[in-house]
């Protein structure tokens, strides 16, 4: 058999040839898609950590709003020695003490609280005041002496006092004007606490505090459902 006439085994390399390309263009593929995935990712978390600075400036602005309510009322008190706003808390000191067992306010301290609770009123009615005042809680406190329940209703009794005091009308010296005892029966609610936060003695333990709460970032307001005055200003602790 001469040499010219010598089959040549078939080349592998142009098989080899033929299959490159396709390969070479689904590794680009892959490659296209992970870029196209990691700029997605990065779109995405640029947008919440976006969103999560803009709600972090939210809260501190509201934070500082509340802030400038509370030093407006401590400048609103300073005038009634004895009455101290501590954080968001009104706390009428020695100015607001009850008797062992005993729900009853004397006449001076009737006549403080319709005197300081109106510049309470005032900060409501402020614009940041409407914007994130919620409700003032009135909150009795009751000393160690005595059963828990018993305790616990003589402190909302101290409560619905500080209510009694403040909804009266005239002849009642120094009663508060209509507008005021409305926006009163709006935002005022009544709460007892028993002896669950004792004083360090128990005379400082039978008292009254005001504790202002805030709306928080998209809360609603609750609705006014405040009906007109009744003329009806017996207290039925007295009845």
């Amino acid at each position: 058999m001469s040499l010219g006439s010598k089959r040549q085994p078939p080349r592998r390399g142009r098989r080899d040839e033929a299959e490159r390309p396709f390969w070479i263009s689904f590794s680009d593929l892959m490659t296209a898609l992970m870029v196209l995935f990691l700029v997605a990712m990065t779109v995405a978390l640029l947008a919440i950590t976006h969103e999560i600075s803009a709600t972090e400036d939210l809260k501190e602005a509201r934070e500082e709003d509340i802030t400038r309510l509370m030093d407006s009322l401590k400048a609103a008190t300073a005038d009634f020695p004895g009455v101290a706003v501590r954080g968001r808390v009104v706390d009428f000191g020695d100015r607001a003490r009850f008797d062992s067992d005993s729900h009853r306010l004397n006449a001076s301290q009737d006549l403080l609280l319709r005197t300081v609770v109106p510049r309470i009123l005032a900060v409501a009615r402020d614009p940041l005041g409407e914007k994130w005042l919620k409700r003032v809680v009135v909150e009795g406190f009751a000393d160690a002496r005595g059963s828990y329940l018993h305790n616990l209703n003589l402190s909302l009794q101290r409560s619905e006092r500080v209510l009694c005091v403040l909804l009266a009308g005239p002849p009642a010296p120094a009663a508060l004007d209509e507008a005021d005892r409305l926006l009163v029966r709006q935002l005022f609610l009544v709460s007892g606490s028993s002896f669950n936060a004792l004083k360090e003695s128990p005379e400082e333990s039978r008292r009254i505090e005001l504790r202002l709460e805030f709306l928080e970032l998209g809360e609603g307001r609750p609705p006014n459902r405040s009906q007109p005055l009744d003329g009806d200003f017996r207290c039925p602790l007295d009845i």
